[in-house]
């Protein structure tokens, strides 16, 4: 795989991750329309493993102040330089909460996620399938709280809804902020604390992705170094600006225009996979 070709993936990888609109959809296309696979599995998994670090680097920087905040106020400390996550002081023990459901279900239901459920109409029926629950949320939330505000139900249903995301087209983004709006935070709310609770699941999932390569690869190819590093960084510099892209444009807008997205994007992979032989990579 060329470079520029590299730096292309790392870029939707970085994009996708954070709007609510499925970066494994997105990523699975690519691979299919375009053929770019490297010559050796172990070089598609260490690349891979390096966008998903990449991701994992974005959103850990974007909110590091944050976490330490966050830890600061669940340990008796008194760095708060947000009033807003000042209010709830037991905000880390509620994304602890949050994280169990996505653990169990990555136990449970990682195997099917990454063979029988990576196929191009499960893809696309979650695409559209996510769409409408994020219009039903949409027109049901009340938007009137903050993170401040986020109470251990809050935290127990959006990490539920998180659980449903290692199914591929979900989006976890996607599905989160969703859940976050049937409990009336506000969108900029919603999307924050999404972040905030995908940071473990991220983290979590990169190590245990690292721990697979070494265990049946060796470790990273020679080979992949460079295109690795590349992959990452630029997966992690598109990644940090996506992310107060959405913020931002959630304080503005709702989620129609993803919404509308997801569905007509749903259903082109139907078309196309009807037509073509989809590998779902």
């Amino acid at each position: 795989m060329l470079i520029y070709q590299v730096v292309i993936l790392a870029i939707i990888q970085g994009v996708t991750e954070f709007l609510p609109v499925s970066s494994t959809a997105h990523l699975a296309l690519t691979h299919w329309l375009f053929g770019w696979d490297f010559a050796k599995p172990e070089y598609d998994f260490a690349f891979d493993v390096a966008l998903h670090v990449g991701t994992l680097l974005a959103i850990a920087v974007y909110f590091f102040r944050d976490w330490l905040q966050i830890f600061s106020q669940a340990f008796g400390g008194s760095y708060s330089p947000d009033p807003e996550l000042a209010k709830n002081r037991k905000l880390l023990w509620l994304l602890a909460l949050g994280s169990i459901p996505v653990g169990i279900a990555g136990v449970v239901f990682g195997k099917q996620a990454e063979t029988t459920w990576r196929n191009p109409y499960v893809i696309a029926a979650m695409l559209i399938l996510v769409g409408v629950v994020m219009w039903i949320g949409e027109k049901a939330g009340k938007r009137v709280k903050d993170v401040g505000q986020v109470s251990a139900a809050d935290a127990g249903i959006v990490g539920i809804a998180q659980a449903l995301a290692v199914i591929p087209g979900t989006s976890r983004s996607g599905i989160t902020i969703a859940a976050g709006l049937f409990r009336n935070l506000d969108h900029a709310a919603a999307a924050k604390f999404s972040f905030l609770l995908s940071t473990p699941a991220i983290a979590a999932a990169a190590l245990k992705a690292l721990y697979d390569l070494k265990k049946h690869y060796g470790g990273v190819p020679h080979e992949m170094i460079v295109p690795g590093l590349v992959g990452a960084a630029v997966s992690a510099v598109v990644g940090a600006f996506v992310i107060k892209f959405l913020l931002d444009y959630l304080r503005k807008h709702g989620l129609y225009f993803f919404i509308y997205y997801r569905i007509i994007f749903g259903i082109i992979v139907v078309a196309l996979a009807a037509i073509f032989p989809f590998s779902g990579k």
